[in-house]
């Protein structure tokens, strides 16, 4: 049963190497994920799950000990899941089988940053096309994993508020990114399980299915929800919420 939620944003910036000197500038999105993080340990889960967005080979089970890696992005800096920052520098990129998705491993990154011992933790890569029924059917199946599931949900809201946002302006990003915020505040499973796909796909929002995958683990939980950050720095709309 799913007893806490996290949504925080994906890029990659969060991690301060990545972002190197623009770091500061998004210190309050770090702030609040930290904030949402403290949310899931509160609750005492038995197991956390992290769900994010995920290209074709990296879509589907990551277990813990899984290593991700920034190198990608001109940084030598390797994470694993489910383990602290130690082991991250011990040489992650040495581990086995498939790398971490760039979402799962910013969320790697912001566990040890947090040093999260709370619960034993695992990931789950989603794609981008996975339809709205899948996405229900994977987080029922996450939130029976065990009596007590915790969720950290990845995944940034539109990459279109602004002529410079990677999707340049599209007049219906804020709208968008303005529902799924409400959605989010008020724990509003059904209006995550509404958000248009196509519409969502268009505006480049790389969170609808990882969101929706929350609406199907989040379903008669009787959770109660909290907005903790609301922006769209470089055009591209970061949300941060926690659900208890």
């Amino acid at each position: 049963m799913l007893v806490a939620a996290a949504v925080c944003p994906s890029p990659p910036l969060l991690v301060p190497a990545v972002a190197a000197g623009a770091a500061p500038e998004l210190d309050a999105v770090r702030a609040a994920c930290a904030d949402a993080l403290g949310v899931l340990a509160a609750a005492g889960p038995e197991w956390l799950v992290v769900v994010g967005p995920a290209e074709r080979d990296r879509r589907g089970e990551h277990p813990s000990g899984t290593a991700g890696s920034f190198r990608g992005f001109g940084v030598d800096l390797d994470v694993v899941l489910g383990e602290g920052p130690a082991a991250a520098r011990a040489g992650a990129g040495e581990s086995p089988g498939r790398e971490l998705p760039a979402s799962l491993a910013v969320a790697a990154w912001l566990l040890g940053d947090a040093h999260w011992a709370a619960a034993p933790v695992s990931g789950v890569g989603v794609g981008e096309p996975l339809d709205t029924e899948r996405c229900l059917r994977t987080g029922q199946e996450i939130a029976a994993r065990a009596g007590r599931v915790a969720l950290l949900v990845m995944g940034d809201a539109s990459a279109c508020r602004s002529l410079k946002a990677p999707g340049y302006l599209d007049e219906r990003a804020a709208g968008f990114d303005e529902e799924v915020a409400r959605a989010l505040r008020t724990a509003d499973v059904a209006a995550l399980k509404a958000l248009d796909a196509e519409l969502a796909y268009e505006l480049k929002a790389a969170g609808r299915a990882p969101w929706q995958v929350l609406a199907g683990a989040a379903e008669g939980a009787g959770l109660g929800g909290e907005l903790l950050y609301e922006d769209a720095p470089y055009g591209v709309g970061y949300l941060v919420a926690a659900w208890s």
